[in-house]
C-alpha cells in the first residue's frame, strides 16, 4: 500500500519512500488542503495585509506588494531562495526530502493547491527528483537555499537527478515525463520553501542507519570478546538490573545471546588468566546502550517533526486566519542531531579500542601480533586499525554540536538560528565513519575468531563470522585489506551481518 501523505507518517514510511515506495494522496487531506487554500484567496481577493501573501520576506517583510503581482512574487522567493552549494543530497535523501514536504503541504495548514500536492507525488512516484545542494541552510527560517531548490523543478527550473544520478535541466525532465512546469499562485512558493525538511530528512536515513548500527556493533563486540578470551560475565542480567538504563538492558541481553554456547568462553571461565577483561570488552553494553538511548530520544524528537506543519505563515482553516509563528525554526531538530552524532562517535571509539586490544600481543591473549602468521614479514590488521583510528578522530571534529551556533541574517530580523541542516549533515558523516569503524572491528574479529580455530564461539558470532567469510577470506598473508574492508562494510549497511546473527539467535534487542 502506498504511503499517506498528509497521515501520520513513521520513520520507516520515510525510509520506505526514499528507496523507492510509491505515495499517495488520501481525499481527506486534499479536502484539508482546498480549506486552507480558499482562506488565503479570500485574504487576497480582501487585499488584507499578511506576511509572505502581500509582503515580502524576511527583513522585507515590511514591504507591501500589491494582491495583482502575488504570483510574481512567489516565483521571486523560489527563484531567490534558490542559492544552495556543494555537493547534491543523494537521490534517497532527496526523495525523503520531498515526501516530507508533500506531507506538511498535506497537513492542510499551508494554503497551497491541491494541484502542488500532486505534482510533488507524481514527481516522487515517477522518481523525478530535485538534485538539491546540500550546503547553504541557517536551519531558521528552516532550510531555505535547500528546499527553494527541491521546489525549482515544479515551476520548470532548476535540475533533476536524470540516469547515474547526473544532474539534467528540470525543463528536460518535465519534458520526457510528459508534464508542464506549473505556475505559482499566492503563498505556494513561500510555503514550498519555509520549513525544516532538509535537517529532517538526512536526519531520519542516519537515524534509521543507527538503528542497524547498534545491533551490528553488538556482534562485533561479542565477536571481539571471543576473540580476545573475554568473559561474559559482566554481562549477567543480575548486574544489569542493578542498572536498568533500557538501551544498557537490550545491549546485554544481545551479547548474553550472541555468546550463548561459546566454547571459547567455557574454555577459560576458570582459569583465573583474567581478573577483568579491558573497559572496552567488559563495558560495551554502557557504552552501546548509552547510544541507544540516544537514538530513542532522537527518534521520538524526528518523528514529532515528521508530523509538524513548518510553515510560516500558518493557515487556520476552520478559524478563517492565518498567523504568522515561528515553526519552522530547527532548533529542536539540530540539538537532537548533534547528540546523534556523538552518541555514533562513542559507538565508533569504543569499537575502535577492542579492535586495538585484538591486535597488540599484550591484550590479545595468545594470537600473534596485528593478527597474521609471520608477524614482522606480515602487518597484518595494522593499517585497518589506523584507518578507524583516523575515522574516530574525524568523527570526533564533526561532533562538535553544530545547534550552539549562530549567526544574524536578514539584516537582523533572523537573529538566532538552529544550524540544523550542517548538524544532520555532520550527524551523517559521523554515522558513516562509525559503520566502517565497526566493519573493521568485525573484519579483525572474524580473523581473531579462526585464529582459535579449536574452539567454537557462540552461535550469534559463529553465524557472523560465517558470513563475513562469504566475501572475505581469511588473511593468510598480507594483501590489499581496501577490498576486504569495503565488502564488510557493505555487509554491516545493508543489514546482512545482523541478519545473520539473527538467523541463529533470533532477533535482537
Amino acid at each position: 500500500m502506498p504511503v499517506q501523505v498528509g497521515e501520520p507518517l513513521s520513520l520507516d514510511d520515510v525510509a520506505a519512500v526514499a528507496a523507492g515506495e510509491p505515495v499517495a494522496l488520501p481525499p481527506g487531506a486534499a479536502d484539508r488542503i482546498r480549506a486552507a487554500r480558499a482562506v488565503v484567496e479570500e485574504v487576497v481577493a480582501s487585499g488584507r495585509t499578511v506576511y509572505g501573501v502581500t509582503t515580502g520576506f524576511g527583513s522585507l517583510a515590511n514591504v507591501r506588494v500589491p494582491p495583482e503581482r502575488a504570483a510574481e512574487l512567489q516565483h521571486a522567493i523560489v527563484r531567490s531562495h534558490a542559492a544552495a552549494v556543494g555537493p547534491a543530497l543523494s537521490r534517497e535523501e532527496a526523495r525523503a526530502m520531498l515526501l516530507l514536504r508533500a506531507h506538511v503541504l498535506a497537513l492542510g495548514h499551508s494554503g497551497v493547491r491541491v494541484e502542488i500536492v500532486e505534482r510533488m507525488v507524481e514527481m516522487l512516484n515517477r522518481d523525478l527528483i530535485p538534485e538539491v545542494p546540500e550546503q547553504g541552510s541557517l536551519g531558521a527560517s528552516g532550510d531555505l537555499a535547500p528546499l527553494a531548490c527541491l521546489a525549482l523543478p515544479i515551476i520548470g527550473r532548476g535540475r533533476m537527478l536524470g540516469p547515474g544520478d547526473v544532474p539534467i535541466p528540470a525543463s528536460q525532465a518535465l519534458a520526457e515525463a510528459g508534464l508542464e512546469a506549473l505556475t505559482l499562485q499566492a503563498k505556494e512558493g513561500l510555503a514550498l520553501v519555509n520549513g525544516t525538511q532538509g535537517m529532517l530528512a538526512v536526519g531520519i536515513l542516519a537515524a534509521r542507519r543507527v538503528a542497524n548500527l547498534v545491533k551490528a556493533a553488538d556482534v562485533a563486540a561479542a565477536m571481539s570478546i571471543e576473540a580476545a578470551l573475554g568473559t561474559d560475565a559482566p554481562f549477567d542480567e543480575r548486574l544489569q538490573r542493578l542498572r536498568p538504563h533500557p538501551g544498557q538492558a537490550a545491549s546485554a541481553r544481545n551479547l548474553r545471546r550472541l555468546m550463548a554456547g561459546s566454547g571459547i568462553v567455557e574454555s577459560h571461565r576458570d582459569s583465573g588468566h583474567l581478573v577483568q577483561d579491558g573497559y572496552s570488552l567488559r563495558c560495551a553494553p554502557q557504552v552501546h546502550g548509552a547510544t541507544r538511548d540516544v537514538l530513542g530520544y532522537v527518534e521520538n524528537v524526528l518523528t514529532v517533526e515528521a508530523g509538524s506543519v513548518s510553515d510560516n505563515p500558518i493557515v487556520l482553516a476552520e478559524e478563517g486566519e492565518i498567523l504568522s509563528g515561528g515553526n519552522f525554526h530547527g532548533q529542536p531538530v539540530a540539538i537532537a542531531l548533534d547528540a546523534l552524532a556523538a552518541a555514533t562517535v562513542s559507538l565508533a571509539s569504543v569499537s575502535e579500542r577492542r579492535l586495538y586490544r585484538l591486535l597488540d600481543p599484550a591484550t590479545n591473549n595468545g594470537l600473534p601480533a596485528f593478527l597474521v602468521r609471520e608477524s614482522g614479514l606480515n602487518s597484518g590488521f595494522m593499517i585497518a586499525q589506523y584507518t578507524a583510528a583516523s575515522l574516530v578522530s574525524e568523527s570526533k571534529s564533526l561532533a562538535h554540536p553544530a545547534s550552539v551556533d549562530s549567526i544574524t541574517s536578514s539584516a537582523g530580523q533572523e537573529d538566532h538560528v538552529s544550524m540544523g541542516m550542517t548538524a544532520a549533515r555532520h550527524a551523517r558523516a559521523c554515522v558513516t565513519n562509525a559503520g566502517v569503524v565497526v566493519a573493521i572491528e568485525v573484519l579483525a574479529a572474524a580473523q581473531g575468531l579462526d585464529l582459535r580455530a579449536s574452539l567454537e564461539p557462540g552461535a550469534g558470532s559463529r553465524a557472523a563470522l560465517a558470513v563475513v567469510r562469504e566475501v572475505v577470506p581469511f588473511l593468510d598473508e598480507d594483501r590489499e585489506l581496501r577490498p576486504d574492508i569495503d565488502a564488510v562494510v557493505e555487509l554491516v549497511r545493508s543489514g546482512r551481518l545482523v541478519q545473520a546473527a539473527e538467523s541463529a539467535v533470533g532477533a535482537l534487542d
